[in-house]
């Protein structure tokens, strides 16, 4: 017992010696750590990471950078992410504007520099494209939600937005809308409603239009087979 708490603090007193260096190099890393040395050195930086804030946290992460593997350095930027989105939503709800770096700082522990340099290079980073993946991940599920207003409520704003996101009504904010892109007509019985037409109908003709579809398309079957929407054709 006594040789096995022996070696582990000389074990931890190596790595101490060893955080002295300005920046630890993968040279320097390999040279003074075996490879029991090195796992055990991990698990020491990660108790390191995790207790350490501010510029502290900083120093320690540009000292070991050149020993980071990608992964740990994809999941630091992450945690980053998540402290400085959420600090920005609870802060925005309480003082009810855009807070400062110092206050975003204040709620998550970081520096002001790391908040400063997250959010600058947030774009441009190779995470940055997953995050909106998440987000176009769950529209469905939102448009999803749009659609069970509609129904179940009969409210006419989320059946407009509906068929504005589906594609089936132009935008009513822009001149420009779905129909203008392609030659699409809806054909009800033996009478075509073109894309002409439909430019032509005032705002409260079109939502007359809504409220008939909406009262009747989910009741009724298309072409042989149930649909919310509208049987658009090409001609």
């Amino acid at each position: 017992m006594d040789k096995s708490l022996q070696r582990l603090t000389e074990t931890e007193k190596k790595f101490e010696v060893l955080l002295e260096h300005h920046r630890i190099t993968k040279q320097v890393f390999d040279d003074e750590l075996n490879f029991s040395e090195k796992n055990e050195f991990g698990q020491y930086l990660t108790e390191l990471i995790n207790e350490k804030s501010g510029s502290e946290l900083d120093n320690l992460l540009e000292k070991i950078s050149e020993i980071l593997p990608q992964s740990t350095k994809n999941q630091l930027w992450e945690n980053n992410q998540y402290k400085i989105t959420v600090a920005i939503s609870e802060l925005m709800e309480e003082y009810g504007k855009m807070p400062t770096k110092n206050r975003i700082a204040e709620g998550t522990g970081l520096s002001r520099q790391t908040i400063s340099k997250h959010l600058k290079d947030y774009q441009t980073h190779p995470l940055f494209a997953e995050e909106k993946l998440k987000f176009k991940f769950m529209s469905d599920r939102v448009l999803a939600k749009v659609y069970k207003v509609a129904i179940s409520n009969g409210d006419i704003k989320a059946a407009r937005l509906y068929f504005e996101v589906t594609g089936y009504l132009g935008s009513q904010s822009t001149p420009k809308n779905t129909f203008n892109t392609q030659n699409n007509f809806i054909q009800i019985n033996q009478n075509k409603i073109t894309q002409d037409n439909i430019k032509q109908l005032s705002p409260e003709q079109i939502s007359v239009i809504e409220g008939i579809l909406l009262n009747t398309l989910p009741l009724k079957e298309v072409n042989g087979c149930h649909n919310v929407k509208p049987a658009i054709e090409n001609e």
